[in-house]
């Protein structure tokens, strides 16, 4: 099958792009390459992609509608996994514009692009986040989320409302994904895995938001690609028992579905830091600070509709995941 997967430079979209070649798939990978963070480690996960029989990557931006319609146009995708996005919580207090941007405008691009270039399936990824001021757990499927606390998740929210119209209106199936806090080997150096790693190798001082009182569904990436592979292969079709009358928010009398993508197994932050300093060897200087605007104080996925629609739930330990990502961290900066 011919696989378009935006974002393809991305820390899930590479993986993804990865296992899909692995499979046989062709990929057109599609990314921008923007500076948010470090371009050289998006051009290294390029350079373990290109050289694969079956990929193909395209340069250009989402926000460009000419561009998204020229890319359908030439490689006629079958399938959609749309994994960019401008990520982080921070950097939408100070950067609001860029959401919109690159999750809003790119996102009603890919959408218009399926609709006018028929596809079997659109995959995107949507994210914890949308759960914001939610404090019941485990966040389900079937909780109301109209109250996010950062435009990040505001902007993720408004993804699942577009992709709901469209599936309604003009009938492109499509299922959103909402990823629990992802880390593993090539991850983004502004999560905090990388950030810790990073400076307890070098001996500086780790800033600790909330005094280290969050907690989080860490989710190691490779159980993500596995339940984003399976769920592309499920097609999602109307829910004959959807009522308007009690209407479930995770899916719809249009092919529209919604799945928590998390390890269902929250873990609190200084037990993470302690994973870190044992694969590492080091012990943490530790800066304790206040809760940052944006930021929730616990994740926690219910999984149970992934499970029955795919018969897979992610299940990586914690500490197997951390040890991963230091060893490549290791390797790849030569720490």
């Amino acid at each position: 099958m011919k696989v378009l997967v935006t974002g393809a430079a991305g820390f899930i979209g590479f993986h993804t792009s990865a296992a899909l070649l692995d499979q046989d798939n062709e990929v057109i990978g599609f990314d921008n390459l923007s500076n948010y963070y470090d371009v050289s480690l998006k051009a290294s996960r390029l350079a373990q992609l290109e050289p694969r029989d079956g990929f193909t990557f395209v340069k250009g931006d989402l926000a460009d509608p000419s561009a998204v319609e020229a890319l359908f146009a030439e490689h006629k995708p079958e399938r959609v996994v749309h994994l960019a996005a401008q990520a982080g919580v921070r950097h939408s207090l100070t950067h609001p514009h860029d959401y919109a941007q690159s999750n809003l405008v790119g996102f009603l691009a890919i959408l218009e692009a399926c609709r006018h270039n028929p596809i079997d399936h659109l995959v995107f990824a949507s994210s914890s986040s949308v759960y914001g001021a939610n404090t019941r757990t485990p966040f389900t499927v079937h909780d109301n989320v109209d109250h996010p606390v950062s435009l990040y998740a505001a902007s993720k929210k408004a993804n699942e409302l577009m992709a709901h119209t469209y599936a309604h209106l003009f009938d492109v199936p499509v299922t959103g994904l909402r990823f629990f806090t992802v880390y593993g080997p090539w991850g983004r150096p502004d999560m905090a895995l990388f950030t810790f790693t990073k400076k307890i190798l070098a001996g500086e001082t780790i800033d600790i938001y909330n005094d280290g009182n969050n907690s989080r569904d860490f989710t190691y990436v490779d159980d993500v690609v596995e339940g984003v592979l399976r769920v592309a292969n499920r097609i999602p079709a109307p829910n004959p028992d959807w009522s308007g009358e009690t209407p479930d928010p995770a899916s719809s009398t249009a092919p529209y579905r919604i799945y928590n993508i998390g390890n269902h197994s929250p873990v609190d932050l200084m037990d993470f830091i302690a994973c870190i300093e044992k694969a590492t060897g080091r012990t943490a200087k530790k800066n304790f600070m206040p809760a940052q605007p944006g930021e929730v104080p616990v994740t926690y996925a219910d999984v149970s509709e992934l499970g029955a629609a795919v018969d897979f739930v992610p299940n990586t330990p914690i500490e197997r995941g951390v040890d991963q990502f230091v060893a490549w961290y290791r390797n790849h900066y030569a720490v």
